[in-house]
């Protein structure tokens, strides 16, 4: 979006943002940064949340942008240069195709449904209830669906198309109310939140519906922000995506090499490229969850094996366990029996961060406040990277270490994930079995990440990121050199 574009534009506080020092300098976004600004661009800030629109002029625009990227502020588009009219669809299909889905996709220019080499031809009706014209492309070989959705690009000849998978259950007006965030140029995808609904038929396992219902794996959050590896949402699955045809067209599309994960390669070569992707979840769409065991956990391992591919793509995107030497060494000293030592550490870490914050009068207590949230969520990074793709090197530390402690130690932050998820989101299935789902969930997925590795033979989704603020991710560090000529 340029200056210019940016004029006119709504925003609204992130969750994240604290204001300090009357407003000139602020905390907050994915990952965390500390932004000063001078005391006219704070009373901007103030009047823009109060619900102004940001004015004209190159020093308010630059601003606001700058704080959009970082993700302190997040957009509220009031208009939009499209409509449905200006939306494809396209429904790639191997098998069957929910009986539904034609008709609930609502009014949009044309739909485009891909066979993807059924073994019995899908047969679609000529027009929807709603006047729409349908099409129906086969493909002579089987490709995937990364093949199946660019097949149905090629189709396209409408400024946007809208992919949604033939098992999701859109609600009416998704599209629709997606179409706002398309009035900044610079997007290029905008996802909704995909959340779980009961498949067709007779349910197999009513525990496991119980647990997806809870916990679906394509559901990102209730956190609207810009999709970006290694941020807080930082991939969106194509189970239903509304993006803009010319930059998808730009980028070569989905990689049809890749018959997983080829959603989350695509938005991080999109946002890679320069062009935003965009979360919202204030918008819905369902997805048919699987609800028998064996295919339940076959899909959670298919899903793990993107890893080895995708950090041959991205280089440092993909990382197990990311938290800095100190929050390392922190919970280390808890695992061994010395909280003493390790409050001690986290009190130094907090000592040298407060030498970072000079802008603040007060800086102690802020620093406080951020080294405690830092080794905190260094900690839930730590539990889940050693129960999810690193699960095989935990179990085996349990097994051969000869300390007792340790080995409580880490059966505690092999648990710890689950419960705590548990507790905060109190779903509708006990707790006993709602952690042994959510721990062959993991396991699943982590075996999938090995199996994957060793196909595309790298390491990289098994390696930890160890950094130390402020020094930058492994991914940065990969893109910065790649910007370079």
């Amino acid at each position: 979006m340029t200056t210019s574009e940016l004029t006119g534009l709504h925003v609204v506080a992130d969750p994240s943002l604290q204001q300090r020092e009357r407003g000139t300098v602020l905390i907050g976004g994915s990952p965390l940064r500390i932004v000063r600004i001078s005391e006219k661009g704070a009373d901007l800030i103030d009047a823009l949340l109060d619900g102004s629109p940001v004015p004209p002029g190159k020093g308010a625009t630059s601003l606001v942008r700058r704080l959009l990227d970082g993700g302190l502020l997040q957009p509220v588009p009031q208009s939009t240069p499209f409509t449905a009219a200006d939306v494809t669809v396209v429904i790639p299909v191997r098998g069957s195709l929910e009986p539904s889905l034609l008709d609930g996709i609502g009014e949009v220019a044309h739909i485009i449904v891909v066979d993807d080499e059924s073994s019995e031809p899908i047969t679609v009706p000529s027009h929807t209830m709603h006047g729409v014209k349908v099409r129906c492309l086969r493909r002579d070989t089987n490709g995937g669906p990364a093949a199946a959705r660019n097949t149905g690009l090629g189709a396209v000849t409408t400024a946007l198309v809208a992919f949604v998978d033939a098992d999701c259950v859109p609600r009416a007006g998704w599209i629709a109310s997606l179409l706002t965030q398309f009035g900044d140029p610079n997007v290029a995808v905008v996802a909704p939140r995909i959340t779980s609904v009961e498949p067709l038929g007779t349910t197999d396992h009513p525990l496991l519906s119980r647990y997806e219902r809870a916990h679906a794996s394509l559901d990102r959050g209730t956190q609207r922000g810009r999709v970006r590896a290694r941020t807080r949402v930082s991939y969106v699955p194509s189970a239903a995506l509304v993006c803009r045809v010319d930059a998808l067209r730009e980028v070569g599309g989905f990689d049809e090499a890749m018959t997983v994960g080829e959603d989350v390669d695509l938005v991080w070569r999109l946002d890679e490229s320069g062009h935003t992707v965009r979360y919202e979840p204030s918008v819905a769409v369902g997805h048919r969850h699987r609800t028998s065991p064996w295919p339940w956990l076959r899909r959670r391992f298919d899903y793990g094996t993107s890893a080895g591919p995708l950090a041959k793509r991205h280089p440092g995107a993909l990382v197990p366990i990311e938290a800095s030497g100190w929050s390392i060494a922190t919970w280390g000293l808890v695992a061994a029996g010395h909280p003493i030592v390790a409050g001690a550490v986290v009190g130094a870490t907090a000592g040298m961060l407060s030498g970072k914050l000079d802008a603040l009068s007060r800086p102690m207590p802020v620093a406080a406040q951020l080294a405690g949230r830092g080794h905190l969520s260094a900690g839930r990074t730590i539990a889940q990277g050693l129960v999810r793709p690193l699960w095989p090197l935990t179990a085996l530390a349990i097994i051969v270490i000869p300390w007792r402690r340790l080995k409580l130690a880490l059966l505690a932050a092999v648990l710890a994930p689950s419960i705590i998820d548990w507790i905060r989101t109190r779903p509708n299935i006990s707790p006993v079995p709602y952690v042994a789902l959510r721990l062959a969930d993991d396991i699943a997925y982590g075996a999938g990440v090995w199996v994957g590795s060793v196909r595309a033979g790298t390491i990289e989704p098994l390696v930890p990121d160890v950094t130390s603020w402020p020094k930058a991710s492994r991914y940065t560090r990969w893109r910065t050199s790649k910007a370079q000529p």
